[in-house]
């Protein structure tokens, strides 16, 4: 009997949703070998069919959805039952309890966070500005921005700004060599924006920034990786995001999720005292 897990993950949208909270689900469970099998906008029985006649095949099938639409749901819930097979809607009881609390019925309409309304047009002008800001571009806009993020080379500024901007903030990077590598705009008025600083430890940097050296055949630059350099770049980073009273972190042992949400919260503080 095989010991992997075969995941089939079936959404009658593109499967974000479903994906991001398998993401989560698999992280608390270390050492399970598994292999995904991903089925996006299935929207009829005949597909569900065809898909559960696979998992049947398969050992260790487990089935994990999100159909908004109820008959389908339960259509896959009793076929999946008949079969054998182990199954989980992720949204129905959501859906359901909210429709309770609030009072409401709900759409059932697939892809409805997908809707072309004016949050998600503010969340394309958004990834616009970010692209068209990065590494220091157009600094002189910073005042622009929702958000700016400072830091020296390899502090995840770009990855960091580009999942902001598909949260609909406008952010820019700008890479921290000295102070005279801040903008102008932001030494004169360092409350234009909301400016976080980002920083990390410098045996982390040191690595990072080989295996970039090393991904580009880069021997020369010597000075960019040397530790002494690093320490130094750092520590005075620090020093001016404190001369100025902007925030920092530490994204050390963060992912960029999770850099993301601590700029997030730090951007609504500063919202509040600014409203």
């Amino acid at each position: 009997m095989s010991n992997t897990y075969q995941i089939y993950l079936i959404s009658d949208s593109t499967g974000e949703t479903l994906d991001r909270i398998f993401l989560a689900l698999k992280a608390q469970f270390k050492n399970i070998d598994y292999k995904v099998h991903s089925y996006s906008f299935t929207r009829t029985e005949n597909q569900i069919s065809k898909i559960l006649e696979m998992a049947r095949k398969t050992e260790n099938s487990i089935i994990l959805y999100t159909i908004v639409d109820n008959s389908l749901a339960k259509f896959l819930a009793n076929q999946s039952e008949d079969k054998g097979l182990p199954c989980f809607g992720v949204l129905g009881n959501l859906i359901l309890s909210f429709s309770k609390l609030l009072n409401q019925k709900a759409s059932h309409e697939p892809s409805g966070q997908h809707v072309l309304n004016e949050e998600y047009y503010q969340r394309i002008e958004a990834i616009q500005f970010t692209m068209n800001h990065d590494d220091g571009n157009l600094a002189k806009e910073a005042g622009k921005s929702d958000i700016v993020l400072l830091g020296v080379s390899r502090t995840s500024k770009t990855p960091t700004s580009i999942y902001l901007a598909n949260k609909g903030y406008k952010t820019s990077n700008i890479p921290l060599i000295d102070e005279n590598s801040i903008p102008k705009i932001l030494q004169e008025n360092p409350k234009i924006a909301c400016v976080i600083g980002l920083n990390t430890e410098a045996e982390r940097l040191v690595d990072i920034r080989k295996n970039r050296m090393n991904s580009l055949k880069e021997t020369d630059n010597k000075r960019y990786t040397n530790i002494e350099n690093i320490k130094k770049e750092i520590d005075t980073a620090k020093k001016t995001f404190k001369k100025y009273g902007w925030p920092s972190i530490d994204v050390t042992r963060k992912s960029v999720e999770e850099t993301a949400a601590s700029v997030i919260k730090i951007f609504e503080i500063y919202s509040q005292k600014n409203e």
